[in-house]
């Protein structure tokens, strides 16, 4: 594997620590780490990669091709991680135990997700499928020269990618076990969207925590692809039908070369923040002036959608289109009315369960309206798509699509436009799930590579404050600069001193 990081400087055998990893491969290493007193950078940290082994499922299932249901099909082909941090277990566990259980765990957790130790190949029809062959995972064990409170929390180009954060270099998951200056640990999964959406991710790794505890794991998934078949005769609405576009249906788009680079076009980078809870309650208050009691999430996007719209007109960009989308899962909609037992099948189903209902509106409009009417048009497309019927006429509609490729139709370029995916991930409450055994998990958050070009925010509840909330973005650098600047007493750069560490 390719994954290389610098090499630690030598110091006196009293600043070292070592890692006496697996013996049956490698029986002892050590792990040089500056003992320095000094602040450290968040850019300047090295990650030493100690050793990089395929897990596999304990107990092997048959070789055979899991084909993608309607609704994986929307996915388009990038990756998604998340990454959880830990501080140093008070118990008398070392390094190489907790590394070993990990990795034990996993094989175990293999065997009931074992979908994520295949590998995705094409069909002859062209779509993609899972070939459920026992390949197995990347595995990666690190050591950084830096401690957990001394991470940028708010930048985490700089403090992630390339070095907490693993490449999926094959296969649909790689996982990094990174061990900190400070003995706490990083563990980071970078999974193919395709094959999980956030769900199902979590449902993965709450159940690999468990199973680390030597706990039940706390789902067992389903893989039953009929639960999503089509009806026939397939029925759906021109509204349901519009939300997608056929990438053969795409118009050339006829570039000027002279022409100055679009603001969408600018280097998009990630940013995570807190908002306080009170000024959460404004927001809320603000966006249901007209008698209309909107969420947090609908009062959130509207201000964002505001924002956006404020940010095109100021920068010049007056003849833009902005598109806020915003991710539903359809798994309790589709149970709606099936009695208990469809309700944990849906609940249990590991895949790609979500609709992408979006607004469209130009900013010019967008940027004078109060924010209570932009609530209304937030809270309008998001209830089209909140029911039963929205997400069996989506199933319908892409199965007479087959087998052309499909993508979202805000984010297909047709337009001169910018165009932003919100997902809450309030609902995974994913504090008290983590626990691989060697305490509680202090901070964990979503991660989109820099090489993604989509813009992309998700909603978090906060590790320390049950009011507040932590958000990721992944926006072009002026947007993010122009939120900053204009909506300070929303967005407060996340740091360590917040997250109490």
């Amino acid at each position: 594997m390719a994954f290389f990081l610098p090499n630690c400087s030598l110091v006196r055998a009293s600043s070292l620590f070592s890692l006496s990893l697996n013996k049956h491969i490698q029986p002892h290493i050590s792990i040089c780490i500056p003992n320095s007193k000094m602040a450290v950078k968040a850019e300047d940290f090295s990650v030493k990669v100690i050793r990089t082994e395929t897990v596999a499922p304990n107990q092997p299932w048959h070789d055979h091709s899991l084909p993608f249901t309607n609704l994986d099909l929307l996915v388009p082909p990038f990756d998604v991680g998340s990454f959880f941090c830990y501080k140093k277990s008070h118990e008398s566990m070392d390094v190489t135990t907790m590394v070993d259980a990990l990795k034990a765990s996993l094989s175990q957790a293999l065997t009931l997700f074992y979908p994520l130790a295949g590998e995705l190949v094409r069909n002859a029809a062209g779509e993609p499928e899972i070939h459920c062959k026992n390949k197995g995972v990347d595995f990666i064990v690190a050591a950084a020269d830096v401690k957990l409170h001394e991470l940028n929390f708010h930048n985490p180009d700089v403090s992630i990618e390339g070095k907490l954060m693993p490449k999926r270099r094959h296969g649909v998951l790689a996982i990094q076990v990174t061990i900190l200056k400070c003995g706490g640990m990083v563990i980071a999964t970078m999974f193919d969207h395709r094959v999980a959406d956030g769900y199902s991710a979590n449902m993965f790794v709450s159940s690999w925590a468990d199973m680390t505890r030597s706990q039940p794991p706390s789902f067992l998934p389903s893989f039953r692809r009929s639960v999503l078949n089509a009806r026939r005769p397939t029925v759906y609405t021109p509204s349901t039908a519009n939300m997608f576009i056929s990438l053969s249906n795409l118009p050339l788009i006829q570039i000027d070369p002279n022409m100055e680079p679009n603001f969408d076009q600018d280097l998009l980078i990630s940013r995570i923040y807190y908002i306080e809870g009170d000024q959460l309650k404004k927001l809320q208050l603000l966006a249901s002036e007209n008698g209309c009691q909107r969420s947090k999430l609908e009062s959130f996007t509207s201000f964002l959608w505001k924002m956006t719209a404020k940010f095109m007109e100021d920068s010049g960009h007056l003849d833009h289109v902005c598109n806020m989308a915003v991710a539903v899962d359809g798994r309790k909609r589709l149970a709606e009315g099936e009695g208990v037992e469809k309700e944990d099948i849906m609940a249990a189903h590991f895949g790609n369960v979500l609709s992408i209902p979006f607004g469209r509106n130009y900013s010019k409009d967008l940027k004078d309206m109060p924010l209570s009417s932009v609530a209304n048009e937030v809270h309008k497309f998001l209830k089209s798509a909140a029911n039963k019927d929205h997400f069996l006429e989506l199933i319908d509609w892409v199965e007479d699509q087959r087998p052309t490729p499909l993508m979202s139709r805000p984010f297909a370029g047709t337009e001169k436009a910018v165009s932003i995916m919100v997902s809450s991930g309030q609902r995974f409450s994913i504090m008290d799930k983590m626990d691989f055994g060697w305490g509680k998990l202090v901070f964990g958050s979503c991660y989109v590579p820099v090489a993604r070009r989509d813009c992309y925010v998700m909603t978090m509840s906060s590790p320390v404050k049950t009011d507040d909330w932590i958000v990721y973005m992944h926006l072009p650098r002026k947007h993010l600069n122009y939120m900053e600047t204009h909506a300070t007493h929303l967005f407060k750069p996340l740091t360590a001193d917040y997250l109490k560490l």
